[in-house]
């Protein structure tokens, strides 16, 4: 199946799932997330706010950010769109957000930007996953651009879907950049590419 037709398909299955069912797979992966080591450890994180029912990932914000216990604050970056490119911002609760051309909730130009040296992991949102780490976006290529650059390339990553979404192989293009670890609502798998 081509890459077009299987995002269709899989996007299709999305939105078909009920509220309810969203909201539990959604917490299941939260969970899973915050009980990982790659979590527990990184210090800024890297994430996304939830676009056409991907997994909610707002608990993990929520609950670890700006936390009084310095145990459990972490800080968060989000992307915005700049051209081909992205560009992460820190995010706090106070923050204000706004909708890109996409729809896409993302931060003001003008907050503070993140450095890719800061950086102790990238929760990445997909349409699918394979198991060597291989992702199906939204065939705009951001993700893939960025884990290409050499100052990117080494983060840890984790892409998130739904157990559906998290298939034996995807049809992979030369320039596409496999992650190293998928969380579904099934638990947090390490890629085997």
């Amino acid at each position: 199946m081509e890459k077009a037709e299987l995002r269709r398909s899989l996007l299709k299955t999305r939105q078909s799932m009920s509220l309810a069912e969203w909201k539990q797979s959604s917490d299941r992966i939260c969970t899973h997330i915050t009980t990982s080591p790659l979590f527990t450890q990184a210090k800024t994180i890297l994430a996304y706010f939830s676009f056409k029912k991907e997994p909610d990932l707002s608990p993990l914000f929520a609950s670890f950010n700006g936390g009084k216990d310095t145990q459990i604050t972490k800080r968060w970056g989000f992307p915005r769109c700049v051209g081909d490119s992205l560009c992460w911002h820190l995010y706090t609760k106070e923050d204000s957000l706004q909708k890109n051309g996409y729809g896409i909730i993302e931060p003001h130009a003008d907050a503070p930007t993140i450095k890719p040296a800061e950086v102790d992991l990238i929760i990445i949102p997909s349409v699918a996953c394979d198991y060597q780490g291989y992702r199906l976006g939204y065939g705009g290529g951001y993700y893939d651009r960025l884990l290409s650059s050499p100052e990117w390339a080494t983060k840890p990553t984790i892409g998130i879907v739904f157990d559906f979404a998290y298939l034996p192989q995807l049809p992979i293009e030369s320039w596409d950049q496999p992650l190293q670890n998928v969380c579904t609502e099934m638990g947090l798998t390490a890629c085997r590419s």
